[in-house]
């Protein structure tokens, strides 16, 4: 039951719109880099509980820490403004068959990459690690971009291909924060840039074929880990391990033909709607 007399910040964030999606991205980004800074602060950057670098205990409190503080947040701000229960509702706009292939690519590739893991090499503790990272990783940034963004540009009354491009857009657009976060350089922050975008139009598509916000977590939350403990531990000689090597140019590609795919297929369905609603009832 809606609530009869909300107020001017449920009102505000009501309303929608894509220029509300970025602001809260914007604030989110600043209050999580705030919130690695102080883990640094309090906890080191390393030795101490932290352990070495790139160890188990590292990764959950140098990681993880940030992470789950910044879904916290998220949850909070939810509840704030009534939408919660909402954003894990039944999706209002249903999806089509063609969009299980970003399902497919991201499941095959996360599938082959945890089959092409050297776990003897990589230890349990630091794999419970990266998984355990990997459910608040994925949380967060799907809450945030292909929750609070896509729900924010519908209520606004955008149509689908403006939902995607934003929603994958203001994705991105957190991920170019790392060309002044980490030392990687700016030819690699540009293909995490595009990447990025692509994996965003995967997770859009995701939450559209399986209609529920839970589907496009699980999926990005079995992303990062698997690739990451692919990439540092790779077991010899596995034929699983192709995927995941060319991982980043396989979402490039599928995402980009699926966006394609999506344009053609929305735009026909508004011709098809205009029509309809022109003739009228028979």
């Amino acid at each position: 039951m809606p609530d009869p007399s909300p107020s001017a910040w449920k009102r505000f964030w009501e309303r929608g719109g894509g220029w509300k999606a970025l602001l809260l991205a914007a604030v989110y980004y600043g209050l999580y880099q705030l919130m690695a800074l102080l883990v640094g602060a309090v906890f080191g950057t390393e030795g101490g509980v932290r352990g070495e670098k790139g160890s188990a205990m590292d990764i959950v409190i140098g990681t993880a820490l940030p992470i789950i503080l910044g879904s916290i947040l998220l949850v909070l701000f939810a509840l704030s403004v009534g939408w919660l229960k909402e954003l894990f509702s039944r999706q209002p706009v249903g999806g089509r068959g063609w969009m299980w292939v970003a399902v497919g690519v991201v499941a095959a590739i996360n599938v082959s990459a945890f089959l092409s893991i050297d776990y003897a090499e990589a230890g349990a503790p630091l794999v419970a690690a990266w998984l355990f990272t990997g459910l608040f990783v994925g949380f967060a940034e799907e809450v945030l971009t292909r929750g609070f963004a896509v729900n924010l540009m519908r209520k606004a009354g955008h149509g689908e291909i403006a939902v995607a491009l934003v929603s994958s857009g203001i994705f991105a657009a957190l991920h170019l924060g790392n060309l002044f976060t980490t030392d990687q350089g700016l030819p690699t922050t540009l293909l995490q840039v595009v990447y990025t975008f692509c994996f965003g139009m995967c997770m859009y598509l995701a939450l559209r074929v399986t209609g529920n916000l839970i589907w496009p977590i699980l999926l990005h939350a079995t992303t990062d880990p698997t690739l990451f403990l692919h990439g540092e531990a790779p077991a010899a000689g596995s034929i699983f391990g192709i995927l995941p090597a060319f991982s980043t140019y396989l979402i490039i590609v599928t995402g980009l033909i699926l966006l394609v795919v999506l344009v053609v297929s929305e735009r026909r369905r508004a011709r098809r709607d205009a029509v309809e609603a022109t003739a009228g009832p028979a």
